[in-house]
């Protein structure tokens, strides 16, 4: 029994090296971006797992024949990202253009265009993606440092690629094809549910923060809608004792292994602080630059990415510090989860949206949010709205959870899937793809 990556294979299969089975490995060509042109370039940023994403693609300015540039896209070309951590391994399927231009691959992309009487190219499509392969590629493809990682274009040539016959090779494709799409369609209806659950806590939010369920008369806001006439709209500036920015100069210069807890934008969530990831840095430098140390029951917020979004510093990261975000300090007029809530709901997006700037990375400034108008009820109706929005949100959040848990098993299942049809370990032509990845490895 033959095997490929360590995994066995059907007695009737062969393997033979990537190389051999296709007739174009290699990376396209820089294109020479213009606004309209008349050739598509396909980047990694394009190339997604999910499919080729059209509107990300750009135009090279071009004139002759297209079929002459290096990286020309023929129908059924497999594409794999070729660079970068995170995207470095993702495949694609070129079939053709949306509005019939000729396409190209970048110098990014690595082109496999099987040779169509070895290697069927749907079947080559789904051993690329599949887990065997995608784990090969880190342990065996990758040459370069952490951030500057690429395929290497001899070892990937060099790749094993399982062979069984070739008519099983596309009822391998075609059965994937049909199974893949049905789970696709159930994670796609998942993530409707989940942004649908989302609207409905925004609006949930934009309703309490704007007191609907409070009797009395109401006074209109140009940007934060009916209130009651009852509260007070006040800057945020006379609001807190004070709004900073944490370290923007070279952040990472004070990484440390261990130490105080150095939070980025990557660590604020829509649940609170993720810690997953996060870095550190000296007790001494974060007592240096105490103008970003944070304490429990100051607000932080995100200044560029995703900003606006905002969460309260709880009592286990009293003392920690901070790069890049806004800090909100601890005042005596606003409830921290009040303000959190503010941040995160429509009223609050409503003066980020006003204010974010930058193309490549939308961001706000501390000039911007000192402004940002904020309704401010007494303490005892904050906490009255916090307890509502905890009480409204908690079954919502619930859902949510279990959501995002049956999107993981449907990845999962659709990985698995892959695996076990492109190393033979079921017979596709008797199975229906429900229960054929139950006892096999993935």
């Amino acid at each position: 029994m033959s095997s490929v990556l360590g995994v066995p294979l059907p007695n009737s299969w062969s393997s033979a090296p990537l190389k051999h089975v296709t007739s174009v490995l290699s990376r396209g060509s820089a294109p020479d971006y213009v606004d309209v042109g008349p050739v598509r370039a396909i980047s990694q940023a394009s190339n997604q797992a999910s499919g080729l994403d059209w509107p990300r693609t750009r135009f090279h300015d071009f004139s002759g024949n297209p079929k002459s540039l290096k990286g020309y896209l023929r129908p059924n070309d497999v594409l794999i990202n070729s660079t970068g951590t995170g995207t470095l391994g993702r495949v694609g399927y070129f079939t053709d253009s949306p509005d019939g231009l000729p396409c190209m691959a970048d110098s990014h992309v690595t082109i496999a265009r099987a040779k169509p009487d070895e290697l069927d190219a749907r079947f080559s499509y789904y051993w690329l993606s599949s887990k065997p392969f995608q784990e090969y590629v880190y342990a065996a493809l990758v040459v370069g440092a952490t951030n500057q990682i690429e395929l290497n274009r001899d070892r990937l040539g060099d790749a094993p690629v399982p062979l069984p016959p070739l008519d099983e090779q596309r009822r391998i494709g075609e059965f994937l094809d049909a199974e893949i799409a049905r789970i696709d369609k159930m994670c796609t209806t998942v993530r409707r549910l989940k942004v649908v659950l989302h609207e409905r806590r925004d609006a949930q939010r934009a309703l309490m923060l704007r007191g609907a369920d409070r009797s009395g008369p109401r006074m209109p806001h140009p940007m934060l809608g009916d209130l009651p006439a009852s509260w007070q709209v006040i800057p945020l500036k006379r609001l807190v004792p004070r709004i900073g920015v944490g370290v923007v100069v070279d952040p990472s210069s004070y990484f440390t292994e261990d130490g105080v807890p150095f939070l980025r934008g990557s660590n604020i969530t829509e649940s609170g602080i993720d810690l997953a990831g996060v870095r550190f840095m000296s007790e001494a430098n974060s007592r240096t630059l105490w103008r970003s140390r944070l304490n429990s029951g100051d607000v932080v917020v995100i200044r560029a990415g995703y900003p606006g979004r905002a969460a309260v510093v709880p009592d286990g990261l009293d003392g920690a510090n901070c790069a890049s975000l806004l800090v909100i300090k601890r005042g005596k007029h606003l409830l921290p989860k009040y303000l959190e809530a503010y941040f995160n709901s429509p009223l609050g997006t409503a003066y980020v949206n006003s204010v974010r700037y930058g193309a490549a990375q939308e961001q706000i400034n501390v000039s911007h949010v000192v402004d940002f108008m904020v309704p401010a009820p007494g303490l005892d109706e904050q906490e009255d709205i916090i307890q509502g929005l905890e009480a409204s949100e908690s079954p919502i959040q619930a859902l949510k959870e279990k959501l995002s848990r049956q999107e993981v098993l449907l990845k999962e299942r659709r990985q698995a899937l892959i695996t076990a049809a492109v190393t033979g370990q079921f017979d596709v032509t008797t199975a229906s793809g429900r229960n054929v990845t139950e006892g096999v490895s993935a």
